[in-house]
């Protein structure tokens, strides 16, 4: 009941900081970015802000409160009871004033007054068909993938390996007291990865929700408002509701040549029918394209990139406008002579050079005139860094290339500023040393690092989405082809940056640029239908189909390959887990097998080495702890094995069938068994697990 509660504060404490940080909210879904007058309802837009930024500003003070209280022995009760008492206080009282009308922004300026509806019955019915389908379909991928039934959680086979640390972290909050927080399978060290969504999701447990609607319920929030942002941006991008349905069915069906390649290559004769339904994998063309890397999978098992999705989003929304004043006041009738010229070279020059002056001579292409706007959206921005650090980076790409043609080129300027400034607090924060490694890296995944090879590369993961994107630029005017290129930067910097130890995980840039850039696809087939021509219904129709077949088909793989019978199945009341609960908190550091996920990560135990891939990609030094694990349990003597665990910190030390038959090292069992007492054992042969506690040795 009290993670309900939490949740709830959290749209209360969203409502509060909209009313005062972003007045008048409501009435920007009134007309498009160029003056027409549109028929979006202003929840679209408050319900996924208010859900963002309350549960932004809930989540840190949460956090840095249970910090401060390290040393207590349950600093969550201490910090949820200070935070939530703050926040039902605040917004008790907002609501109190406004009801009296005392609220010093004036009942005028106040986001809510806007109808929540908008009056045109035809778009209320699009949206509500809209929030449905999106509905269904975010509850359907969550809880497929995650759920609890019988006592047993089941993690489905396509997100267990992401959700191997996202477990581990999430229990290291709700069961045990990981502040200074960090990394559940790299214990020991700094937090490098982007947790904060992890520490939400284990506070709500923490609270008493059970795992798995802790852990669906703000993802599913998450996902519904990343679309209906991208709904209400791409209907004043483009003033029309069309527009911002099929931004919405891009968005969720990804482009791709994938399951044209796939169906092409099945021998002749292939009853087509019975081999797509007997496919149980993601179909590929290009590297890790397998993994479910760009389809709606990756929502499943990066929960956190959503929820960074409606921020980055709201950002654009809010801001946009002042690119849009640029552009039509460079429309505005010329005022020199230079500019009435009829000569074509001569009006070019004319042109340029009055764009020039507006754009850079001028005080309205400089002034801030809206310094609370772009504060807050700088705290917004900032704020997310540690939910999900790659949405901020792909976001300012995009606001770079945009300022630079904007008015108010000082207010961009400060958003950067002040997200940079506290992105790099954060990472003071929580990291010891360099945040990231950056370095010149191109061509990303392409087989051949040339441009040839990344152009065969885009063309095969992007199917004709590229071409439409192209027809859409020519038919697009000033402006609109402007924010094309902004739009293009987080792709562009994919391919020629690396910013980690693998290069795979820049496909969120080209995820974040072909979402955006989609809008456009969908613009160009919006016009297409407003011709009456049948032949032109009719080609609209066929390029829908080829933008969304291969996403449509990984949508029914996703449900395929997590089918129950699929999936990995944690017993909830195990006896391992229990103790492992009991016994320890997220200080001591468990010596084990190269661990994934099961019951003593569900338990909440803190790895002094998991699966060596989420560390490694995540930036640590695998390499000298698989050194450091091997000698542990090598170990040929207690003195050595003893002095080796004091060096390394380790609490306890697991011997199981894992490490019994691992290929990098032989494990010395006895010589764990005369160097420390049993804490925990049970089974037998080679399937007997047990744990020492190194507290006391015996050899002493």
């Amino acid at each position: 009941m009290l993670g309900l509660i939490y949740l709830f504060l959290c749209f209360g404490l969203g409502f509060v900081i909209c009313t005062y940080a972003f007045p008048g909210l409501g009435r920007i879904t009134e007309v498009s970015y160029d003056g027409q007058s549109i028929h979006v309802s202003p929840y679209i837009v408050l319900l996924p802000a208010w859900f963002i930024t309350g549960t932004l500003v809930m989540t840190w003070i949460t956090y840095l409160t249970a910090l401060l209280f390290s040393e207590a022995k349950v600093p969550l009760s201490f910090a949820n009871s200070l935070t939530m008492t703050l926040v039902s206080i605040t917004v008790g009282s907002v609501i109190y004033l406004r009801n009296r009308g005392k609220g010093d922004a004036g009942q005028h300026n106040i986001c809510i007054f806007a109808p929540f509806f908008n009056r045109n019955k035809k778009a209320v019915f699009l949206e509500s068909i809209l929030l449905a389908a999106i509905t269904v379909l975010a509850c359907t991928l969550m809880w497929i993938t995650f759920f609890v039934k019988d006592s047993n959680l089941y993690v489905g086979v396509t997100v267990f390996s992401d959700f191997s640390p996202h477990i581990g972290m999430i229990r290291s909050f709700s069961y045990g007291n990981n502040f200074p927080t960090q990394y559940s399978h790299f214990a020991g060290e700094d937090i490098k990865y982007h947790f904060l969504f992890q520490f939400l999701v284990g506070n709500l447990e923490f609270l008493g929700l059970r795992l798995d609607y802790a852990f669906n319920l703000p993802s599913i929030l998450s996902f519904i408002g990343a679309f209906l942002l991208l709904y209400l941006l791409a209907v004043k991008i483009t003033a029309k509701l069309t527009a911002g349905v099929l931004a919405c069915l891009f968005f969720a069906f990804r482009s791709s040549k994938s399951l044209f390649i796939y169906l092409s290559q099945l021998p002749d004769g292939t009853n087509l029918i019975k081999a797509l339904t007997d496919n149980m994998n993601f179909v590929a063309s290009t590297p890790n394209e397998d993994w479910g890397l760009w389809n709606l999978n990756v929502y499943c098992n990066q929960r956190h990139l959503a929820f960074g999705l409606a921020g980055i989003f709201l950002v654009l929304i809010l801001l946009l406008p002042r690119l849009y004043e640029m552009f039509d006041d460079l429309k505005q009738p010329h005022k020199n002579t230079a500019d009435r010229e009829t000569g074509n070279f001569v009006t070019m020059i004319g042109k340029g050079k009055r764009f020039f002056m507006i754009a850079y001579f001028r005080k309205e292409g400089w002034e801030v005139k809206d310094i609370r706007l772009c504060v807050c959206c700088g705290i917004l921005l900032g704020s997310l860094s540690f939910f999900n650090g790659a949405t901020v980076i792909g976001c300012l790409l995009v606001l770079f290339v945009i300022a630079i043609l904007s008015k108010r080129r000082l207010e961009f300027l400060t958003v950067a500023v002040i997200a940079i400034v506290l992105s790099l607090l954060q990472t003071h924060l929580f990291i010891h040393g360099n945040a990231v490694s950056t370095s010149f890296f191109f061509g990303f995944l392409a087989e051949v690092k040339t441009l040839l090879g990344a152009a065969s590369y885009l063309e095969r993961l992007l199917g004709i989405l590229p071409f439409v994107l192209f027809v859409a630029f020519c038919t697009e005017k000033g402006v609109g082809r402007y924010l094309m290129a902004a739009f293009t930067m987080p792709l562009v910097f994919a391919f020629t940056v690396s910013l980690t130890t693998d290069i795979a995980v820049n496909h969120k840039y080209i995820m974040i640029s072909c979402i955006l850039l989609s809008v456009y696809a969908a613009a160009f087939i919006s016009k297409i239908w407003q011709n009456r021509v049948f032949f032109l219904h009719l080609v609209g129709v066929i390029l829908i189909i080829m933008l969304t077949a291969t996403g449509i088909y990984d949508f029914i793989t996703v449900i395929k390959k997590n089918n129950p019978q699929y999936a990995i199945k944690l017993d909830l009341a195990n006896d391992v887990t229990r103790w492992v609960d009991s016994n320890s908190d997220s200080k001591d550091i468990f010596l084990t097998a190269s661990y994934s996920l099961n019951q003593v990560v569900l338990g909440g135990a803190m790895l002094y080495q998991g699966w060596q891939y989420y560390a490694w990609s995540a930036g640590y030094d695998t390499f000298y702890r698989d050194e450091m694990v091997k000698s542990m349990y090598e170990a040929k003597s207690p003195p050595q094995l003893d002095y080796l665990v004091k060096e390394n910190n380790i609490r306890y030390i697991i011997v199981d069938k894992d490490n019994r038959d691992s290929n990098l090292y032989v494990v010395n069992e006895d010589n764990i068994e005369a160097t420390y007492p049993i804490a925990y054992t049970v089974g037998e042969g080679e399937w007997k697990f047990t744990i020492y506690d190194t507290r006391h040795p015996l050899y002493e």
